[in-house]
Formats: C-alpha cells, structure tokens, sequence
C-alpha cells in the first residue's frame, strides 16, 4: 500500500496506532514537528488529553500547518483527537482544530475507572466492532453535512464530514483493525484524487 500515515505523537496513545496502520500495509511516520507533514498522505491524532495536546501544538506551532493540511488530506481523531476535531465543545469557549461540525462532551461516559468495551455497528465499516471507551467523550450534535456512522444508545460515538474521521472510542486498543482500515481507503482516495 503506497501511502504514508503520520500519527501524531506529542502525547498519548500513538504507538498502538502505528502498529494498527503498519498492521495493514501501509507506512507509519510519527510525526513531532509540523514539517513532517509535508511526508505524509493522512494524520492520526490518537487519544491523550486534550488539554495537554493542545498545549504541545501550541508549543510545536502545529495548530495552523496542521489546518492547511487537514483542507486536502484526511484526518483522524479517536477519544481525544475527537475533541481536537470538533467545532464546538461543550460547556467551553476554547476550540482547538475546529474542523468537524459537531459539538462534544468530554468524558461524557464517567472517569477511568469506569471505563467499558461495547459491540458497535459502524455504518460502512463493521457489523460488529467490539469498541473500547476509556474516559471516553460523546458526540452531543452534528451539523447536516456530518455522517453518524455509530451511535451507543442515544450518543454518537462516529462521525465523518467529507475526509474527516473522529471516534470516541479507541479503535487501535483491539486487534481489529477495520475502522483504521476504513481511514486508510480515505486516504487512497484522497491521495487518487489529488494526483490526477
């Protein structure tokens, strides 16, 4: 597979999603400065805190490059790179990358202790895909152009707008691989599409 995906890896759980992109084909870079950016197809910004992350792209200068990148080529936020993601977050006048039309709340399923694992439908990705939420945000509301692609009772949980992936889970924490999977496809179209 012919495409190159920087995982973010400031803070927070990168290497497993380096093993996840690797596991399927593709070449991982973890990226720690903004030029880096310029050798990758696609971005996964891997769960952490989002306060600290915030902190280290302001330190590093990423908020603005990562941006510019994120107009052309794909992005993927999981538990806190979702709340990187989001255009509104609630209960917060502070927005990071605001990219995702969609307002979030953070740990919105209790603290550490009471994480869980859940079965999900991913619409487009898995029937069943045994997800894992560690003080994990939820999806409060979207605006009309983001698809819902998971829902856990009434809270969503996945979403996509255009080339932008968020979850509030932690796809990489399992051994199935079929959401990176999915980011990776967006990818090949993304990196197709501005090539021709």
């Amino acid at each position: 597979m012919d495409i190159t995906i920087g995982v973010l890896s400031l803070q927070g759980a990168f290497r497993e999603h380096v093993r996840a992109v690797e596991a399927l084909g593709a070449r991982a870079l973890t990226v720690k400065t903004p030029d880096q950016l310029a050798s990758i197809d696609g971005l996964i910004i891997p769960g952490g805190e989002s306060t600290a992350i915030r902190k280290l792209m302001d330190a590093y200068g990423f908020i603005e490059p990562l941006k510019s990148f994120a107009e052309e080529k794909p992005v993927f936020g999981t538990c806190a790179g979702l709340i990187m993601l989001a255009a509104r977050i609630q209960n917060s006048d502070h927005v990071h990358l605001g990219l995702i039309d969609m307002t979030v709340e953070r740990n919105a399923f209790g603290r550490q202790r009471e994480s869980f694992e859940e079965t999900l439908h991913i619409e487009g990705v898995a029937d069943a895909f045994e997800a894992v939420f560690i003080r994990a945000p939820s999806i409060v509301s979207v605006g009309s152009e983001v698809n819902v692609l998971a829902r856990l009772g009434e809270r969503i949980v996945a979403v996509q707008q255009k080339h932008w992936l968020a979850t509030a889970f932690h796809p990489e924490l399992t051994g199935d691989h079929r959401m990176t999977e999915h980011f990776l496809k967006l990818v090949q179209q993304s990196k197709a599409a501005l090539s021709a």
